[in-house]
């Protein structure tokens, strides 16, 4: 019988043990690392299941990264895609599919970034993650597609400063091709996603709107710049158009810093301030609780 009663204790205590959890959800060291190695590992699966779909996919994605050369050998511009050594094609298949796959994966990465982020954020925290989250990812997709049109311009652009004469015959190595696409992808959707992380500065109240505005002709100018070299199309209106495209982002990011800085300003009664003013500071003394008389014990019973 006891041997019984101790037994039906164990059973008990443990459904005990692993229900009991901090109510304000905090996790030890140990906890957080468990919960990292998981989400890493939902991450890389999903990342390992859609890069075999990119090795399907192969073909109809090499028909498209291969459309600025067609376009170039519409203009007469002739050059061919080399594949040097035995291993190449299988290497560029693995690449590509690699890419293919963190591209495809990529929604599920965010989201198990922010199931391990979101237990140790505020509810106005969570907000602005959600708002980040939910703007940055489209954003950064529709940079990448950007990037892709912006390569099918460049190409024929550099691949016209070759000499066009008999006995000349440019080769361009696909890996090296490859790596200059997804760089150009990748630094469109960085362009397109910067904006997105000044609102996220001007809520958290670290940068100013009217600080933001001040350099709107350093945007202007960068904005160009940026447009020039990654596209070097011959006739302007392609640069205007791209330039306008990003510029604009970024005075939308400071027309929403400003109103939101005006909401602020005026929750706090220091929407007639500068921005070189300093804030008001509440001097009044306030009463202090204490007990009625000396003989009187506080709530404390001292």
């Amino acid at each position: 019988m006891a041997s019984d009663t101790q037994g039906r204790g164990k059973a008990e205590a443990e459904p005990a043990k692993k229900s009991r959890r901090d109510p304000e959800g905090r996790m030890s060291l140990g906890e957080h690392l468990v919960e990292l190695r998981n989400r890493l590992l939902i991450s890389a699966i999903a990342v390992l299941v859609l890069a075999i779909v990119g090795w399907f996919l192969f073909p109809w994605v090499f028909e498209a990264l291969k459309r600025p050369f067609t376009l170039a050998a519409e203009q007469g511009l002739q050059a061919d895609l080399n594949f040097q050594g035995v291993g190449t094609g299988l290497n560029v298949r693995l690449q590509m599919s690699a890419y293919v796959g963190l591209l495809l994966s990529s929604p599920m990465i965010m989201l198990q970034t922010w199931l391990f982020v979101m237990p140790g954020l505020h509810r106005n925290e969570r907000k602005y993650a959600i708002g980040f989250f939910g703007t940055a990812i489209p954003l950064f997709f529709l940079g990448c597609v950007a990037g892709y049109w912006a390569v099918n311009q460049l190409v024929p652009v550099l691949l016209s400063f070759t000499p066009q004469a008999d006995q000349v015959e440019q080769l361009i190595r696909y890996d090296e091709y490859l790596s200059l696409l997804v760089k150009t992808m990748l630094a469109f959707g960085i362009a397109f996603v910067v904006p997105v992380v000044m609102v996220l500065l001007n809520f958290m109240g670290l940068v100013r709107g009217r600080s933001m505005l001040k350099a709107w002709r350093w945007i202007i100018f960068l904005s160009f710049a940026f447009t020039a070299v990654m596209v070097p199309t011959p006739e302007p209106f392609t640069l205007i158009a791209m330039s306008a495209a990003i510029a604009s982002l970024f005075f939308g990011a400071i027309v929403i810093s400003l109103l939101h800085d005006r909401r602020v300003d005026k929750a706090a009664g220091d929407e007639d301030l500068d921005d070189d003013s300093p804030s008001r500071i509440d001097d009044e003394v306030e009463a202090i609780d204490g007990p009625s008389s000396i003989d009187e014990p506080d709530e404390d019973r001292r």
